[in-house]
């Protein structure tokens, strides 16, 4: 875990939960580190944030509640502008603006990013802002995107790369070689035959 990562989350009731369990010596090690180790991404995060269709994005509610919702788009719907933002185009959904809302109220963020082919996981803990600027959107829109309403850009405050023992290997159709629109397709061309032939 890396030491910016272990300072926001390691609160004093976290240090007593790992003294009770007995890790809180490897994580001292960890909270004896260089402060800013996991502040600044690097060339391996943002490639592997830019290749996400989807994160996963908690923020807290007004009530103390946390709130996770899926934020997703095409591959590369994330963009990490610089070594301490990444930032995505916001498109409309059910209209609950729960995430909205919140960020609007408090900033503080957390994104887990997966990668379930290949069973890695890259978590960020940062401050969001919310921009309604029309150039802003349409930079991390692209083109021929569904049109979004907003972008959130995220300053990171701390990243860590995080352990991939129980994550299960999932595929996409695409990274499956496309065997699922194969199949379609296939049926497709089969029901054509058929009504020719009735």
């Amino acid at each position: 875990m890396s030491s910016a990562y272990a300072r926001i989350a390691f609160t004093p009731t976290v240090r007593a939960e790992q003294a009770r369990h007995g890790s809180d010596r490897i994580y001292s090690r960890v909270l004896s580190g260089p402060e800013d180790a996991g502040s600044l991404l690097t060339a391996r995060e943002a490639s592997f944030l830019e290749a996400r269709d989807g994160v996963f994005q908690a923020t807290v509610g007004e009530t103390g509640w946390p709130y996770v919702q899926f934020r997703g788009g095409r591959a590369g719907f994330i963009r990490v502008i610089d070594s301490g933002t990444v930032a995505y185009a916001d498109y409309r959904g059910n209209r609950q603006y729960i995430s909205t809302g919140n960020l609007r109220r408090d900033d503080r963020v957390s994104i887990l990013a997966i990668d379930f082919a290949r069973r890695k996981r890259l978590k960020l803990l940062g401050r969001a802002e919310i921009s309604e600027d029309p150039d802003v959107i349409a930079y991390l829109n692209g083109p021929g995107r569904p049109e979004a309403e907003r972008a959130v850009i995220v300053h990171v405050e701390a990243f860590d790369w995080n352990c991939p023992q129980h994550i299960p290997v999932r595929l996409t159709d695409a990274e499956r070689g496309n065997e699922i629109r194969h199949l379609k397709d296939r049926i497709a061309e089969l029901e054509q035959q058929l009504f020719a032939l009735a």
